[in-house]
Parts: structure tokens; sequence; C-alpha cells
């Protein structure tokens, strides 16, 4: 867990937010998104509240709202699915442009919708904000077990290193003149899906030795981070507390 290694979510910066300790942003967050989810989902006005609350911090942390909404792409089989909902549920039906729509549908839809895409965006703003060799190191200082922090730590390494090759397995096959264009070319991208997959097995292979022959006995040093003062509490519980009053209110 060498400081030499970033990754392209985090943003650099020396905002209040990016000063804050990882462990005390990780609390923050987890606080924040049970608070979310603890929201009634007919409390409307609450969800547009935590959204504001987001906001802030994203402007605080200079982090621009195209990037937000950019990696936001993760949440697209969370939005089919809840897109999906009003259609295939049983009950009332309510007519809404035309089309004949579930009610319970429609409330469970926008409650995944609702709270998924807060949870998501704080989680950006997570990730936006803190190193990776902080992040391990902040889960580290939260007692989480050392070998889920191994295993997220080589996670994050590496998959850089298999969307490498991904990469030049693609470049390589256009240079061939193939071109994925229908179904029929469904084998060869299969194929070098196995490659792939064959040779990141035995990458780790060589990575597992490698480390065993430098002294690895099943665990990593811990890394030396900085404690929390009271301010950096304060500050930290700022969003998940202002969340709980508008729950409280709603």
């Amino acid at each position: 867990m060498s400081g030499g290694h970033g990754h392209a979510l985090y943003r650099p910066g020396d905002s209040a937010v990016h000063r804050l300790p990882a462990h005390v942003k990780v609390l923050a967050l987890l606080a924040f998104v049970l608070v979310v989810v603890a929201t009634p989902r007919e409390h409307y006005w609450a969800f547009g509240a935590y959204a504001l609350l987001l906001a802030g911090v994203a402007a605080i942390a200079r982090v621009p709202a195209r990037v937000v909404v950019a990696r936001m792409v993760v949440e697209l089989p969370f939005v089919v699915f809840a897109l999906l909902m009003p259609v295939v549920s049983q009950g009332p039906r309510v007519d809404v442009l035309g089309l004949s729509l579930s009610e319970p549908g429609l409330l469970t839809g926008w409650n995944i919708l609702a709270k998924g895409t807060l949870g998501v965006v704080a989680s950006i703003l997570l990730a936006a904000t803190t190193d990776v060799r902080g992040l391990l190191a902040g889960l580290q200082r939260l007692r989480v077990p050392d070998r889920l922090v191994e295993i997220a730590s080589f996670m994050i390494r590496y998959a850089d290193v298999v969307a490498g090759d991904m990469r030049r397995m693609r470049i390589a096959r256009e240079s061939r003149g193939f071109q994925a264009r229908h179904l029929g070319h469904a084998r060869v991208v299969a194929q070098g899906a196995g490659a792939l997959f064959v040779r990141s097995y035995e990458r780790g292979e060589r990575v597992h030795l490698a480390m065993l022959s430098r002294g690895y006995a099943g665990s990593m040093p811990l890394t030396a981070t900085a404690g929390a003062g009271r301010a950096d509490w304060l500050r930290g519980a700022t969003l998940p507390l202002a969340a709980g009053v508008v729950a409280v209110l709603s």
C-alpha cells in the first residue's frame, strides 16, 4: 500500500473535505446513507434536501457537476430496474402519458431511484476526495478485517492492469481488421475474454510467488495514519447530522 499508487477516481485538492481523515469520511458516508435509507419514500421533499446537502459538499470539495454526472453511469442498471417497476408491478393502476402504470410500482421505483442515486453520489464524492492509500489506511483504522483490506488493495491495484490488457487486446484485434459488429463475432470476443482470464490468473500466481519470496506471511504491514481531532469529527458529522435533522422534520 505504497503512496505512489493513484487512481482515476481521485481528484487532488486542498479543500476542507479533502483534508478530513479518511475514516471520518467513511463513517460520515455510512451514517448519511443510513439516514437516507430510513427515510419513508413518501417524504419527497426530504430527498430534495438530501440532494442539496450533497451539492453543498461537492461545492466545498470543488468537484464539478459534470464529473459527478459522468460517473453516475454505474447506477444505470438500478435506473433500468426502477423504470420497469411501475410496468411489471401489480396493484391499482394509474394512467401516465397514456401508459397504465402500477401505483405501488411507481412508489417502489421512486424509492429505488431516489435512495440509490443519493448513495451513489455520496460514494462518488468520497472517492473523488480520498486517495486510495488514505482510504485503505482509514479502513484499517476502523478495524476492518485485514484480509478484506488486502483484497480491496489488490483489486484496486490490478483492476487498472486488467483494463490495460483489455485495451491492448482490443487494439490488437482492430489492427488486424476485426470489428465486433454482430453476434457472429461473439465467439472471437469470448475467446479473448478467456485468454484475458488465463493471463490474469497466471499474473496473480507470479505476484503471489514474488510476495512469498520477499517474506509475505499472510498479512500486509499496517500503514501508520494520523488520528482525527475533535474538529475533524465535528466537520465530518455535519452532513449526517444535517440529514438527520431533515429526516426528523419530514
